[in-house]
């Protein structure tokens, strides 16, 4: 057997290349030795009949030659038996995977190259959840299904030219296409099930078969660039939400304390955000991997297995006005309630445990610890389930109790409130609504979504950390500009972000590849673009810089409890937005592009997509990013202002007086007194 942790080869850099373009191997490598000192994923329950488990392994096996067949079944099929997938351990590289230079890489297209980059990021063992198992972040949210798919996406990466696509079907590379080099470079499709088969237990079903993924949002479009990717989004939502509570004039939380939960690879952020915003974050973490990734990584200052000392110490940084992270090794519903019973002054509270996958190690019960609450959910998981609804009724319990002194509460998109409703807890309102906001509907929808600011974010393929302080200046020199001239509605958004790109070196973000996560606006991201590419040209920047974004954005996803859910004519639950987003996005000269079922609230609740664009340097690529950046922005704007959502009105006609070929059907309001009368 081969322990990888243990015994990773050096390679030089020729070596590496071998091993990329060899793909699927001759032969078959050392049996794989699971380490137990890696953050694995929980074992999935066993959902599938015999029949369907044949079928599981007859598709397994067909990435093999038919020699391969009789040693990899039995394995296979143990695989199967014991951690609910087959994920093809036996094929995980015995090199380090990591966002190398992109030099390093074999490639005929610099495009495909830069894709390698990316998906080496979501997979490095600093960066992913689940390494072994393929999951970026979330849980469940995957790269690819299994390690046979990982070798054959790269080997495509590295001989294809800039005259075909790779198609990739749920991390299934379908294969090399011929297309032309306005075409995107990879389509990615990622859990697209009939809507019918788009329930929790169809996907554990499909995804055990072999035939499906959760991508998440970021994992399976390979544009995750670890929790600095939601840090800039966290940190100007609890910043706002801190303003909703002390006034608009509030320029930090300095003494306010924001209670919430998880430091996985999303809900991660929450310490690092709240202390670049100025307050103190009390969080809770049950998976002592993850909490030791984040400790070591700076990303959390101060631990306590103790509830007492750590209430202790919120009350210290309160009274000195410390800007500190607390995280609790232990259940957030045992913080909640101590909370609640030592009558805590709380402002701000939230949480971002991974109810999407509430039964499968997205939520972890009260009143079991880590390990039994692993094996539960796969041996007897309808008790699980009575547990996580039955600590989701405590949770929310010891909320109330809290926000009836003066916190303000938000669910942050986890589906938190919609879980927290099937299990019986008190979260609805007389008119069938929930008692608290989603985040989108009080701060990131009316102050960003609706004026086109989103989670853009670039990557700096060089490696090279002087790169990434470079694109950094450059930014602030085009924001700085934009905002002289900048309309009173959006002067605020635009002063946060100065401040924010300004201090995102000192704030030591980085974790994996050299990338910066920015909220910007159609103006600010096609200008940013611009520049960086024109610094590629001159040789300033060393290497090509990828452009993306999170798919939570302006127009990049239809959730009706997250990112729409301040829509309200009704169109919230349809996803023409999201399918519209990425079929221009994918003729307007994206990289590759991404669409998937399932990210942040769960399988069968949202639809998501996503780009990639390469800047190199050339004219073709100024062309591309001007088209393909304003569509990404303007295509939800324009969505956002026939829901009669105000400041989309406003941003859209503002876009229209800029870009004369624009041209967007508006509302027209109708009275409420008028519709009123007649009913």
């Amino acid at each position: 057997m081969f322990n990888f942790e243990e015994n990773r080869l050096i390679m030089t850099n020729s070596e590496f290349r071998r091993h990329i373009l060899q793909g699927i191997p001759a032969s078959l490598p050392p049996k794989y030795k699971y380490p137990g000192d890696i953050n694995h994923a929980p074992r999935r329950k066993d959902i599938l009949s015999v029949d369907e488990k044949k079928l599981a392994l007859k598709n397994a096996l067909r990435y093999f030659p038919e020699t391969f067949h009789e040693e990899l079944a039995h394995e296979f099929l143990e695989e199967l038996k014991t951690y609910g997938r087959i994920y093809m351990y036996r094929f995980k590289p015995d090199y380090r995977i990591y966002a190398r230079p992109i030099s390093e890489y074999p490639f005929k297209s610099v495009h495909a190259g830069a894709i390698m980059h990316m998906v080496s990021n979501n997979l490095d063992d600093a960066v992913a959840q689940h390494p072994h198992e393929l999951i970026t972040y979330g849980g469940n949210g995957a790269v690819f299904q299994n390690w046979a798919q990982y070798l054959l996406c790269m080997k495509y990466l590295a001989v294809m030219s800039d005259e075909q696509t790779l198609v990739l079907n749920s991390g299934h590379p379908l294969g090399l296409f011929p297309s032309h080099k306005d075409a995107p470079r990879v389509v990615i499709t990622n859990g697209m099930v009939i809507p019918n088969y788009s329930g929790p237990d169809d996907y554990e079903k499909f995804n055990a078969l072999g035939v499906s993924q959760y991508g998440q949002m970021t994992a399976g479009s390979f544009m995750y660039i670890g929790p600095q990717g939601i840090v800039h989004g966290t940190a100007i939502t609890v910043l706002n939400a801190g303003r909703r509570k002390s006034g608009p004039a509030m320029n930090d939380l300095a003494g306010k304390v924001y209670v919430s939960s998880g430091l996985g690879g999303m809900s991660g952020a929450q310490p690092k955000a709240t202390v670049i915003a100025g307050g103190i974050c009390m969080i809770a973490e049950v998976n002592p991997f993850a909490l030791k990734t984040r400790y070591e990584q700076g990303w959390v200052d101060e631990i306590f297995q103790d509830l007492d000392r750590m209430i202790a110490r919120m009350k210290e940084a309160q009274k000195n006005r410390e800007a500190v992270s607390l995280a609790y090794e232990g259940n957030v519903v045992d913080l909640w309630e101590k909370l609640a019973e030592e009558n805590c002054s709380i402002d701000l509270g939230s949480d971002q445990t991974s109810l999407h996958n509430p039964f499968a190690g997205g939520y972890y019960p009260a009143g079991l610890n880590f390990e039994e609450s692993n094996r539960m959910m796969a041996e007897n998981p309808q008790e699980f389930r009575e547990h996580v609804y039955k600590s989701l009724r405590r949770q929310v319990d010891a909320i109330k109790r809290l926000v009836n002194k003066g916190m303000y509460f938000w669910d942050y998109g986890n589906a938190f409130l919609l879980e927290a409703g099937r299990a019986g807890a008190g979260v609805f309102n007389d008119n069938g609504g929930y008692i608290y906001p989603s985040y989108v509907q009080d701060i990131m929808g009316p102050l960003f979504f609706d004026y086109g600011f989103g989670p853009f974010r670039w990557v700096c393929t060089s490696a090279n950390p002087a790169d990434l302080e470079l694109t950094d200046k450059i930014a602030t020199e085009v924001l700085v500009e934009i905002a002289s001239a900048a309309p009173a509605e959006i002067r605020m958004q635009m002063q946060d972000n100065i401040h924010w790109i300004r201090e995102a070196g000192k704030n030591k973000l980085v974790v994996g590849s050299q990338a910066r996560i920015l909220y910007a606006d159609c103006e600010g991201r096609t200008k940013i673009a611009r520049a960086f590419n024109q610094a590629i040209r001159e040789k300033r920047i060393s290497a090509p810089v990828v452009l993306g974004r999170d798919h939570h954005d302006v127009s990049g996803t239809d959730s009706p409890y997250r990112e729409t859910s301040n829509i309200y004519d009704g169109s919230r639950f349809t996803a023409d937005m999201a399918i519209q987003n990425v079929i221009g996005d994918a003729f307007r000269g994206a990289g590759w592009v991404s669409i998937h079922n399932g990210g942040g609230v769960g399988w069968g609740e949202v639809i998501n997509g996503g780009f990639g664009m390469v800047l190199d340097g050339s004219k073709e690529a100024d062309r591309r990013l001007k088209m393909m950046l304003h569509w990404d922005v303007n295509n939800g704007i324009s969505r956002r202002s026939w829901a009669r959502n105000e400041a989309a009105n406003f941003a859209i006609q503002r876009e229209m007086e800029r870009t004369p070929e624009l041209m967007v059907t508006m509302p027209s309001i109708a009275d409420d007194k008028l519709i009123d009368g007649l009913f």
